[in-house]
């Protein structure tokens, strides 16, 4: 799957490596200390910055549900790139603390936050990445989305080949925001009415809009996205529990 990731993180215009919250499940993996290290050893330095401190370095704004939401709120994941954050997600709901296809699957909504950036050289030189556009909000949103449904049932080679056809799916949904898939919905961001694009699967439903210096992708499931609200976030202490 982290393959897929890469694919899709070069596919929607940002250039980085996703680090999550490690207790919200199938997140990239911690380094344990070293057999024999003290506890005196294990400074800030050494563990680097948290991931709330990551998601503070961000030279965009966050956005997340509004105060009609008032179910949990978590730190999810952001992308971090060689230059600083190219996007980020934050949670609301039930946590993915649980393999796909169990008998009660989660209820959640994510919000991705992507900064509006112009096509510019990747951070290794050798290329360039796109422009970010709403597309890259529903392709981030859309892959998303699919990891929290991988389907544990199946067998190892046909779970990538499910994952690799259901990637590349996303991937020209995302690129065709005006087609068929999708249909226009009304979502306010900060009370404001603001037209998103909106789409369901049998996985859950991906919406694709923008605000002011970004664009943003929603992902959920067991959440009805009608009657949903954005707003920009003055800070994050509501998603630090």
């Amino acid at each position: 799957m982290d393959t897929q990731g890469m694919d899709t993180m070069s596919h929607a215009g940002v250039d980085g490596v996703a680090v999550r919250n490690p207790t919200g499940g199938g997140g990239a993996a911690i380094a344990a200390p070293a057999a024999g290290a003290s506890a005196a050893d294990d400074t800030d330095a050494e563990r680097g910055p948290s991931l709330l401190e990551q998601y503070l370095t961000a030279d965009f704004p966050w956005y997340g549900l509004d105060a009609g939401w008032d179910g949990r709120r978590w730190l999810a994941s952001v992308c971090a790139g060689r230059e600083g954050l190219e996007y980020g997600t934050l949670g609301h709901g039930d946590a993915p603390s649980r393999r796909p296809g169990v008998p009660t699957p989660r209820k959640f909504v994510s919000v991705v936050t992507v900064p509006q950036r112009d096509r510019r050289r990747s951070g290794d030189g050798a290329g360039m990445l796109e422009a970010t556009s709403m597309a890259s909000a529903a392709s981030v949103a859309g892959v998303a989305l699919l990891g929290d449904s991988w389907p544990w049932d199946l067998e190892r080679e046909l779970r990538q080949e499910w994952m690799d056809q259901q990637t590349h799916l996303a991937w020209e949904l995302a690129d065709n925001l005006e087609g068929d898939g999708w249909t226009g919905l009304a979502i306010p961001v900060n009370g404001v009415p603001n037209r998103f694009r909106y789409r369901e699967s049998e996985y859950g439903w991906v919406l694709a809009g923008q605000a002011a210096g970004v664009y943003l992708g929603l992902y959920g499931r067991g959440v009805s996205a009608y009657g949903l609200g954005l707003a920009l976030l003055p800070d994050l202490k509501a998603y630090e529990g």
